[in-house]
């Protein structure tokens, strides 16, 4: 679809080839326009790289509407919108939609009750027996059935994306998955694979074969084509956890590990041509289990890179802040949690797991990150009834991108036994402080470098579990700094600080 906007510029979209349910074969194009005013456009067939026919031009005319547009990136703390709106990504991991009548954790089920408390962000893959891109080897879970072949249909991400846009919810949408790469695992049932007529014998030549690449390419083209048009896919991620690919797991590890050089010149080719068929410009990211691949953060095309975190939630600030400075671009935890072995019993360890739970979320919000942390095992926290604790986060996330406009500043502050970070958006200062010890404390919280020392200040505490706000009389300021007196917290406590300027 050939493209004129009411701007001048010519837009390329690339179409997809689709059946009715009659048998009627189409080829289709799905547009988000994001100017106001007239547009003109036609198809033009191709084959082979030369025009066969060019249809007869058309128009149509887009009027304002309240879509934001696009998410964009705006810095290290945010994105954007086209529209300028500031966007911080809150949410959770929810990787597949279950494929079988026992389990209620569907995306229908998810999607709005993570919205209704506050989350506007997931994770999901493109994984087979859930959202297939190409196989169809049904994915299995404990109590769960086989669905049969013909219940695996490509039109689940067309529903799922249709619930986000209806729910507030943003997609960072993983087009492959580590496991589908490995001897052993699933790359019996990839469709690269050989042996199932595909062009690749190996894992390894997924990644090295000209026909691989142009088969991939081809793949790309489609997830353009056919999802492109949604202002909530906001990042398309190449692969879940690539250096598992690279390297194999505890339970399956490849004869002969590929090289950092291979993946990192796939991801350098994919991302380029990513960037080239997109009309929308959409982010574009990738992901590693914890391995880092030489030059893969430096790549121009990826806009995000992220890595994945468990059992050492306390290292999610530094990690961010490190890769984020060290390469110029935005830097994200797209997966970390308490625990990630299956087979333990989540019982036992439920306090623990609650606690990394909340606090992944805090570390998040008080770094340079455009999206929060997103924790694993999402079925077991909601049925936990943890999902409400999103609603706290949101609210502090809400009033800091309001107060700065997506500007965030570190501001250097210290407690006595307490953990405390803060950030200064616009005139307004937020505060976290988390005692993550085993006894109760009283602390001071002392904030440093207030650029308005002559100008009052009203401070608040907020609660998050129980979404309660109080006022604090006993403050002072002293050569520049500001002492918030006899804070009390218990062990593993949390709170929030908003310090505004009263005018």
């Amino acid at each position: 679809m050939i493209i004129k906007s009411p701007s001048g510029k010519e837009l390329v979209l690339p179409c997809y080839f689709d059946k009715d349910s009659d048998a009627v074969s189409f080829w289709k194009a799905r547009f988000a326009p994001v100017e106001t005013g007239n547009y003109s456009y036609h198809f033009r067939l191709t084959k082979k790289g030369s025009d066969i026919e060019n249809s007869k031009e058309k128009s149509f005319v887009c009027k304002d509407s309240q879509n934001m547009g696009f998410l964009r990136n705006n810095n290290y703390w945010t994105l954007k919108f086209d529209s300028g709106n500031p966007f911080r990504g809150i949410g959770e991991n929810i990787c597949w939609n279950p494929r079988s009548d026992n389990t209620k954790y569907t995306y229908s089920y998810l999607l709005p009750k993570i919205s209704a408390n506050g989350a506007n962000f997931i994770r999901i893959w493109m994984d087979q027996g859930s959202l297939p891109g190409e196989w169809y080897v049904p994915r299995r879970r404990p109590n769960e059935t086989t669905p049969p072949k013909s219940e695996i249909k490509i039109n689940q991400l067309d529903e799922t994306v249709e619930i986000a846009e209806k729910n507030g919810i943003y997609i960072m949408l993983a087009m492959d998955v580590h496991g589908m790469l490995i001897e052993g695992s699933g790359w019996g049932g990839h469709a690269f694979n050989a042996a199932n007529g595909g062009p690749a014998k190996t894992p390894t030549e997924f990644f090295t074969l000209e026909e691989s690449r142009i088969k991939y390419k081809n793949k790309l083209r489609y997830f353009v084509a056919r999802w492109g048009y949604s202002t909530h896919i906001a990042f398309w991620e190449f692969f879940n956890e690539v250096d598992n690919a690279m390297f194999g797991t505890s339970q399956n590890k490849p004869a002969v590990p590929m090289s950092h050089k291979v993946v990192t010149d796939w991801h350098r080719e994919m991302s380029d041509y990513l960037k080239a068929i997109d009309p929308y410009g959409h982010l574009v990211t990738t992901s590693i289990s914890h391995r880092d691949i030489e030059g893969m953060n430096d790549l121009p095309s990826i806009d995000l890179n992220q890595k994945h975190i468990y059992k050492r939630t306390g290292s999610i600030r530094p990690e961010i802040i490190t890769n984020a400075y060290k390469h110029g671009k935005p830097y994200a935890i797209g997966e970390f949690g308490y625990e990630w072995d299956w087979n333990l019993n989540f019982d036992a360890i439920a306090v623990e797991k609650v606690y990394d739970f909340k606090r992944g979320l805090w570390y998040g919000m008080f770094t340079p990150t455009p999206v929060l942390p997103m924790s694993w095992w999402w079925e077991y926290f909601d049925d936990r009834g943890v999902t409400q604790y999103f609603n706290g986060v949101r609210d502090i996330s809400d009033q800091m991108l309001a107060a700065g406009n997506g500007v965030f500043d570190t501001v250097a502050v210290k407690g006595n036994i307490v953990e405390s970070y803060a950030v200064k958006c616009g005139e307004k200062y937020f505060v976290y402080v988390l005692h993550n010890s085993n006894c109760d404390a009283k602390t001071d919280i002392t904030l440093s470098d207030l650029t308005n020392t002559e100008m009052n200040f009203t401070v608040n505490t907020y609660i998050p579990d129980i979404f309660i706000y109080n006022k604090v009389k006993n403050t002072n300021i002293v050569k520049g700094k500001m002492v918030v007196n006899d804070i009390y917290l218990r062990s593993k406590d949390e709170m929030v600080l908003i310090i505004s300027p009263v005018k």
